[in-house]
């Protein structure tokens, strides 16, 4: 392709996928939206772990955790699952590798013995402020192709289909 022009046109997925619902009431762009996110989405997870992640016994989903209490700060499993988006028995697992490579620990509720509040170590604290930059620089990596305008509304607009999924 000439320098200056870019491919928007559809995906090879996204021409059989059309092919395959053609004849269902479905709406194409609505499908091609979503399932295109999924793809950077899985293309960006996959590629973080492969340069980055892994080198540290991090997987994406280890990365997550870490990077919300990193964020955020300390908080209870439930509330870590919720704002990682899985489930508490899918963050149990993730807590506990984390645990074991020292990145973050989990103590007792002060009113609760059985609820946990997880929190970042200070050796989990360290690897984000190195990690993260990296991470970081993919992410600019992967939007290289836009300008800046259609970054931003690319941001805003994925904001207005997060807002519009919160429920009350």
């Amino acid at each position: 392709m000439p320098p200056g022009i870019r491919d928007t046109s559809q995906t090879i997925q996204e021409r059989i996928a059309a092919t395959h619902v053609n004849s269902l009431d479905v709406d194409l762009d609505s499908m091609a939206a979503i399932s295109n996110i999924f793809r950077v989405a899985v293309m960006f997870r996959n590629l973080s772990e492969r340069r980055f992640l892994l080198k540290h016994n991090l997987t994406f989903s280890g990365f997550t955790v870490l990077w919300v209490l990193w964020v955020f700060g300390k908080m209870e499993s439930y509330q870590l699952a919720e704002e990682c988006g899985i489930s508490k028995g899918t963050l149990t697992g993730i807590v506990s590798t984390l645990e074991k490579h020292g990145l973050i620990r989990r103590i007792r509720h002060p009113q609760d013995g059985r609820r946990k509040i997880v929190m970042a170590t200070d050796r989990g604290e360290t690897l984000m402020h190195r990690l993260f930059p990296k991470i970081n620089r993919l992410e600019q990596e992967f939007v290289r192709g836009l300008e800046q305008t259609e970054l931003s509304s690319l941001a805003r607009m994925l904001r207005i289909i997060l807002h519009s999924q919160d429920t009350p």
